[in-house]
């Protein structure tokens, strides 16, 4: 990895130079970030995504099966088609995909017959732009709009030219009009998160007339030439056009209706000329959000891997809203398959993001954030639950109650588009009743963890990350009821923000799984993974006490002992006990890894876990770490993450922590400091004001912060207010290659936990 960041730094220097003296920081981000990804190990599991900032739909080349997550492949060699996708991770797979391909010579329509080598040479993966040309000579480019892209296939001469429409299997329509030159349709690919009426809706328009065309079904590609429309579980179309033609197709879809996708159609793409006036608007849009920071210093490498995450962070979770004949947002609810006035965001997994992207969020996008903030609560009234992984709908992945997170994270921030009240009863409703499907919807064990004070193990799974994650989710409500006056709440949801105190032994100085009967689970092993646990071990979520770090600080016996545990987490072997997952996943292979003893970056429990010396008094170890994990686990190649990127979570992370913060408490309006990365950056927010950080003599062997200033004033604390943020601010960092033992080392200098402010 050290070598081959090393000469991408070399291409990039002169390369980066010109970006940014032409502010056009599109072409800094590259989309095949994290695509070098298998079953077996995750470099990111990300595919070069094609999109607008949180676009309704993404686009991307497929090497992969229709219907198989792993979309795109690094290590592929041919492509299938060019998809539209709503795929947040090959875990979750796809729904609503359907794809186009072109095709020369003899027709071939199914998705293996019609698949194209190609070298990574000749492609280009760009944010609003992508381009290949496969070894036939055929050349295929792409810029996105909202919720349709532009496409452009330029077919060598002398051959047949063709344009595959691919359904996919799960129920697809086609239909051909040949006097527009069109093909509509709908593909439904659904989920068990959405009726089986749900559908995507599609229309294809070409810039040509058709020299014929035809329809086509089944996985074997039966053609039916001549015929105009089909239905059925998998079908698709074909248009043949002159050789060696260019073809131009605009494409776009609606969650609602053919009618309302050629609303959007108009709306988005009818007066669009040609394939550089798509382009250039999406690379404006793009360099809109990717200019709200700007950076300065810092190596090449350094500045790709920082626009290639930013990007990343401005995709999930995508706007699932249209606009009508009025231009007012509309939108489909995957939650109660009605048609509503409004905003809604669909497609992220709150057990992720909550940690990153939505603090980060809070700083740069807030109008957004408010908009989905209060798409939250009209999920939960045309649903009866609050989401907690939409997929679009309720999926029921992964597990807590994270949309007390996000909610209150908001509400103590000032962003507050939605009633106070109405949230409350809200999460007071999902903490007491268990969801229809899933451990995320509403809360398993519920009952029980209100009586016993923790959810027993081995009656549930995953009890004790459960217990945790509930635990700091009843402290959001609680942040939302004290400041809206709702004291009744409030008590309620304070009774069990010490529940993590239940699930902490002494003994091992570890938190695990707790019988009903107040006994411990026996055979304790703090590297086996599963069990009390979730895609994790007892090394990865005894740290998940966000809200009150110095309690945990006090259950194990104070400040040394607490920082000795951190120390070891990094100096522990790195082997692992399989556990009740009976088998090596490849969150377990990718800790292995990455060689950092049990840290486990790849996946999110201890993401938080290298801030919390701040809180106990040795902050040098958090720049020291802050800094080395994101040099020496992220880049802008294929290999980029060290595990699955995670709708924009990983990435969110090395974004914030760029920045020199990281909110290790949503809910609160703190963010605890660790080591920026660049000598400055201005962070241009939403209201006219601008963040300004400076670290002096900052570079890679300058990690530590020497001495601190916040608007010319010396600064000693190791976290700083949202609020202070917001106005407008100037931090300065003196740097060095040595730590001050001195500095941010006082009570004082702590950031929030409950218990230092107990009556």
């Amino acid at each position: 990895m050290r070598f081959s960041k090393f000469i991408l730094s070399l291409v990039f220097l002169g390369f980066v130079t010109g970006i940014f003296a032409a502010n056009n920081l599109v072409d800094l981000v590259n989309t095949l970030q994290g695509t070098n990804s298998t079953f077996e190990l995750s470099r990111g599991n990300t595919y070069p995504t094609l999109a607008m900032p949180w676009g309704m739909n993404f686009w991307t080349p497929q090497t992969g099966e229709n219907r198989n997550g792993w979309i795109y492949q690094y290590k592929a060699t041919t492509i299938r088609g060019f998809r539209q996708t709503h795929q947040c991770s090959p875990w979750t797979n796809d729904y609503a995909a359907f794809s186009l391909m072109p095709v020369s010579g003899k027709l071939q329509v199914s998705q293996n017959s019609r698949a194209l080598s190609f070298s990574h040479a000749n492609e280009i993966a760009k944010p609003h732009y992508y381009k290949v040309q496969f070894d036939n000579k055929i050349t295929a480019e792409m810029s996105p709009t909202e919720r349709g892209v532009f496409m452009r296939f330029t077919f060598p001469q002398n051959d047949d030219s063709y344009v595959v429409i691919d359904g996919n299997s799960g129920g697809s329509m086609v239909k051909i009009i040949p006097a527009e030159h069109k093909i509509v349709g709908y593909c439904k690919n659904g989920n068990p998160s959405v009726t089986k009426d749900f559908a995507n809706y599609f229309v294809i328009v070409f810039d040509q007339p058709f020299e014929n065309s035809g329809t086509w079904q089944n996985n074997s590609g039966d053609l039916l030439p001549n015929n105009l429309q089909a239905e059925g579980d998998y079908v698709g179309a074909y248009a043949g056009f002159k050789k060696g033609a260019v073809v131009n197709a605009k494409v776009i879809s609606s969650f609602i209706s053919i009618e309302q996708a050629e609303r959007n159609f108009n709306n988005e793409l009818a007066s669009a000329g040609s394939l550089e006036v798509i382009k250039n608007n999406a690379g404006q849009a793009w360099n809109k959000q990717l200019g709200k920071v700007e950076v300065e210093g810092g190596t090449a490498e350094e500045k790709a891997t920082f626009y290639s995450c930013f990007f990343r962070s401005m995709l999930f979770p995508r706007q699932f809203f249209e606009y009508d004949q009025n231009k007012k947002p509309i939108y489909y609810s995957p939650y109660d398959y009605k048609v509503h006035e409004g905003y809604m965001y669909t497609d992220d997994g709150f057990w992720d993001t909550f940690r990153a992207q939505f603090p980060l969020n809070a700083i740069l996008h807030p109008e957004m954030h408010g908009r989905y903030m209060k798409s939250l609560l009209d999920a939960y009234d045309q649903s009866g639950w609050l989401p907690s992984w939409s997929f679009p709908g309720h999926s029921g992945g992964m597990i807590g109650n994270h949309a007390f997170s996000l909610l209150a994270d908001a509400y103590v921030k000032g962003i507050r588009t939605f009633d106070a009240k109405h949230a409350l009863e809200a999460m007071r409703h999902d903490a007491m009743n268990k969801g229809p499907r899933g451990p995320s919807i509403g809360r398993d064990a519920a009952a029980e963890y209100q009586q016993i004070g923790y959810v027993s193990a081995p009656n549930h799974g995953e009890a004790t990350a459960k217990t945790l994650e509930y635990c700091y989710d009843d402290f959001c409500a609680m942040q939302v009821a004290k400041l809206a006056g709702e004291k009744t709440d409030e008590a309620f949801f304070a009774k069990t923000i010490f529940n993590y105190k239940n699930v902490y032994d002494a003994s091992t100085r570890f938190m695990r799984g707790r019988k009903s009967d107040g006994s411990w689970m026996p055979n304790f092993d703090p590297t086996a993974w599963g069990g009390a646990f979730i895609e994790g071990c007892a090394w990865h979520y005894h740290w998940s006490v966000f809200h009150d770090v110095q309690g945990l600080i006090n259950l194990m016996g104070g400040d040394k002992n607490f920082t000795a545990k951190l120390d070891s987490v990094f100096t522990a072997t790195n082997k692992f006990n399989v556990g009740t997952y009976g088998r090596e996943i490849h969150e377990m292979t990718e800790m292995s890894m990455i060689n950092m003893g049990q840290y486990a970056h790849g996946n999110q429990p201890i993401q938080h876990m290298p801030f919390l010396y701040d809180y106990a008094g040795e902050p040098w170890k958090t720049q020291q770490w802050s800094r080395t994990i994101m040099d020496k686990l992220y880049n802008s190649g294929p290999d980029g993450y060290c595990g699955d990127e995670d709708q924009g979570q990983t990435s969110s992370w090395y974004v914030i922590s760029a920045m020199g913060l990281y909110s290790v408490c949503p809910g609160t309006d703190q963010y605890v400091i660790g080591s920026p990365v660049f000598p400055k950056m201005k962070i241009h927010l939403e209201n006219g004001k601008t963040v300004t950080i400076i670290a002096q003599d900052n570079k890679l062997s300058n990690p530590y912060i020497q001495s601190a200033t916040l608007n010319g004033k010396p600064y000693t604390k190791n976290w700083i207010s949202y609020s202070d943020l917001m106005k407008g601010a100037v931090i300065q960092y003196k740097m060095s290659n040595k730590p001050n033992f001195k500095r941010g080392i006082l009570p004082g200098d702590r950031p929030f936990s409950v218990s230092s402010f107990e009556k």
